[in-house]
């Protein structure tokens, strides 16, 4: 059995399925896009089976990028978890058949509380479809299964539809990371998007140097700041600062290394600056933009700190 074949196959055949699945999208999509967008009440997504384990996965992803969701299992929604839906929301309901009998038997009472229905369909002439308000498409030529009986290629497209709509969302609301931030608090990105720069500067004991601060004593002050640069003040204003990097290329800039040069002769001038307000992850940005490993705080245009990149890592 070559199992590389068979694996790349099934690449082939879902691949083959979303670009069929772009090809098909129309005026429907932007309909939905518009009711999701402006629906006062949430966006409740329903399936079984495989379609309802996407679902969730759709709802999750709306819920955390914007867009209020949740998913209802057909067969507690006809044992009294209807009542989590309002008139106000819009039910997008996922059936590859179009006549899933749990997601039918919802819907008199969907249209009886006059609640919006988006059907997620592979058969448009399905009684889902018929039903529904809006007409999503998700229909694929051929599963990748070997049997042709689980799905497949019907799963990835729903899932990928979904994706679709929530970034299509995410782009209407000018959704932003720290928007994402604030509804994924317990992770890694999470955190870095709620810390701010304040939060992880060094601010006590910072290595200050005068632009005529001789080599000895600029040494002495930047091995004692233990963070490998020195900030170069003149009358509490930042004009420079030096690194460890620096102070290695001026002593090797000429055949017998000079110990008698000042501050102001090897600091490199205008150093990139942050507010100390500043969200970690924008200082991030800037030192991996300009390949620095630190980068001065200030505040109200004082110098007040300096956060680390492997502190804001750290996170």
């Amino acid at each position: 059995m070559d199992t590389l074949k068979i694996a790349k196959e099934v690449f082939a055949t879902e691949a083959k399925a979303i670009e069929d699945l772009a090809l098909n999208l129309d005026e429907n999509f932007s309909k939905a896009i518009e009711l999701m967008l402006h629906t006062k009440g949430r966006c409740i997504v329903s399936g079984m089976g495989k379609s309802g384990h996407i679902g969730a996965k759709i709802a999750a992803t709306l819920a955390s990028t914007g867009t209020p969701s949740f998913f209802i299992h057909p067969g507690e929604a006809l044992h009294g978890d209807l009542g989590m839906l309002t008139p106000d929301d819009v039910l997008i309901a996922i059936s590859n058949s179009g006549e899933t009998e749990e997601i039918l038997k919802i819907i008199p009472a969907i249209k009886k509380r006059k609640i919006p229905l988006i059907a997620m369909c592979g058969k448009e002439n399905s009684t889902l479809v018929k039903q529904g308000d809006i007409f999503l498409n998700i229909s694929v030529k051929e599963e990748a299964c070997p049997l042709q009986l689980a799905p497949m290629s019907s799963t990835t497209a729903t899932l990928v539809m979904g994706d679709a709509l929530a970034a299509t969302l995410m782009k209407a609301r000018n959704f932003r990371p720290d928007d994402f931030a604030l509804f994924h608090p317990g992770g890694s990105l999470g955190r870095k998007l709620l810390t701010r720069v304040s939060d992880l500067m060094v601010s006590k004991n910072l290595p200050i140097v005068h632009p005529d601060t001789e080599f000895n004593d600029l040494v002495d002050v930047m091995t004692s700041g233990k963070l490998g640069l020195c900030l170069v003040l003149e009358n509490e204003k930042l004009v420079g600062i030096i690194t460890d990097g620096d102070l290695r290329r001026a002593l090797k800039a000429n055949d017998k290394p000079r110990f008698d040069f000042k501050a102001k002769e090897i600091m490199s001038i205008n150093p990139k600056v942050v507010d100390a307000d500043a969200m970690a992850s924008e200082a991030e940005e800037i030192m991996l933009k300009y390949k620095i490993k630190e980068i001065v705080v200030s505040k109200e245009d004082k110098v007040v700190g300096i956060i680390q990149l492997y502190a804001i890592g750290n996170v």
